[in-house]
């Protein structure tokens, strides 16, 4: 492999030639522009205004490595360190999931049931946090609300601590394992309880593109095939005691699942609505369950 030149358009080319074999055009110009915008800090019209710019050594090394690893499957926001998620940016590596758009949809759905009701202050928890994202951007655009979070990973812990002042917010981070007792008495109590708990099934691995199942942690991913619903029922349960009367809870899920934990959450007898939510590809994306006065 080698590059024509130092021209950005040589570089271009380089990246076409190279990753046609691995991705579509589509995706090679999306990760050419994030790529460019990232070590050249150019912008798409940049790249088209551009294409005669001789790019300097160091950056055009940085460009062939990022082009090797994206050969290799890796993905691209692994790769640079970081992403965006709700208009922020976020530091992101191996020990965290990347943020999903379907995730965004569900801090949008909270704000706006917050803003609707007048409830700008509440205290809230987020469940398997990872990158920090849900509550980073929650807490952003709900100043006065009260935010914490827990994650049994302490790496991941340690990214959330750093996007948490990378985007100059506050929130209180604890390692907890909700699956044993320290949960029962470590938590407090909350007037939300929100979660995008791991939610495939290992059985499910084999047709899962190589860029996730390869990359991204395992823990944060899978559930074992027998118990698939693990960390909702776990979680319904905890809604017993840490969500305030009137609260609610949300949560991400597999839409394969999705009738069984609304029925999880409608069993428990602690919820006056339980309602599925679909995200803007028409797909079941997210329970709502409000707790009952």
């Amino acid at each position: 492999m080698r590059i024509a030149s130092n021209k950005l358009s040589d570089l271009i080319d380089f990246f076409y030639s190279e990753l046609s074999s691995v991705y579509s055009p589509e995706e090679i110009k999306l990760l050419t522009q994030y790529a460019c915008k990232h070590y050249l800090n150019y912008s798409p019209s940049d790249i088209l205004t551009g294409k005669n710019e001789n790019i300097n050594q160091s950056d055009v090394i940085k460009l062939y490595d990022c082009v090797l690893a994206l050969k290799q499957n890796r993905p691209i926001q692994y790769i640079l360190g970081e992403t965006e998620f709700y208009h922020l940016k976020f530091k992101v590596n191996p020990h965290v999931l990347i943020p999903r758009p379907e995730t965004e949809e569900l801090v949008e759905l909270i704000i706006k049931d917050c803003k609707k009701a007048g409830f700008e202050d509440p205290d809230i928890l987020d469940i398997g946090t990872g990158s920090g994202c849900i509550p980073i951007a929650l807490k952003k655009n709900l100043e006065d609300a009260n935010v914490s979070a827990v994650d049994v990973s302490q790496e991941a812990l340690i990214t959330a601590q750093q996007n948490a002042i990378l985007n100059n917010v506050t929130i209180m981070f604890n390692k907890v394992n909700i699956l044993t007792e320290e949960a029962d008495y470590s938590l407090e109590n909350y007037d939300i309880i929100v979660s995008n708990p791991p939610y495939i099934a290992k059985k499910e691995a084999d047709s899962m593109h190589a860029r996730v199942k390869d990359f991204e942690p395992q823990i944060a991913l899978f559930v074992d095939n027998e118990d698939a619903l693990l960390f909702y029922r776990r979680i319904i349960t905890l809604c017993k005691k840490h969500l305030n009367a009137g609260g609610n809870l949300y949560f991400e899920l597999n839409p394969i699942y999705a009738q069984e934990i609304k029925q999880l959450a409608i069993g428990c007898g602690e919820f006056k609505s339980v309602n599925l939510l679909k995200d803007l590809s028409g797909n079941i994306r997210f329970l709502k369950a409000e707790r009952n006065d």
